[in-house]
């Protein structure tokens, strides 16, 4: 494992059981709580650190997952219903950078909570065939609502990762 992927990288089963979703849902239910523990004492000056030579900071990373979960639970609910929709990438870099990621965190920590109960509360109640309902990323191609469920489980963990094993590097 790496610092820049300290879980290693998303690899995608082949079969999508039930067993697998149930597991994915708690990782997705259970983040924004592991988040909300892994910052709870940090200062500015902590929050402020990258999590690597070249990374986002800590601040980033909490505002990032705000705004690529919101972007997943949309592609979720697209999928669902429309017919295969072709959605829109977005520029994290470029969104990592904008006025509002420099905001407490908080606000991010809270919109987690919120936004993972009802996206949780959702996929728990999805058929198998909605599971297998998809939308296309233009660079990724076509997406199942299952597998993007999986993408996401680990996206959450792969970036709590992230501050935790910077919190134990630094000894905070």
């Amino acid at each position: 494992m790496s610092e820049k992927y300290p879980i290693g990288e998303f690899h995608f089963k082949d079969e999508i059981t039930s067993d697998l979703i149930s597991a994915w849902l708690a990782e997705l239910e259970d983040l924004p709580r592991l988040l909300q523990d892994a910052v709870r004492d940090l200062d500015n000056e902590q929050l402020d650190t990258p999590y690597r030579f070249g990374g986002w900071t800590i601040r980033q990373v909490i505002h990032h997952l705000a705004d690529s979960h919101m972007n997943a639970y949309i592609r979720c609910k697209l999928a669902l219903t429309e017919e295969n929709p072709v959605i829109k990438p977005y520029e994290e870099g470029k969104w990592a950078e904008q006025p509002d990621y420099k905001l407490p965190i908080e606000s991010s920590l809270s919109l987690l909570q919120a936004l993972h109960k009802r996206w949780v509360a959702l996929l728990r109640n999805l058929s198998p065939v909605e599971l297998e309902k998809t939308f296309i990323h233009p660079d990724s191609g076509v997406i199942s609502v299952g597998k993007n469920i999986g993408i996401y489980a680990w996206h959450g963990n792969h970036h709590l990762a992230h501050i935790t094993s910077l919190c134990k590097r630094k000894n905070w």
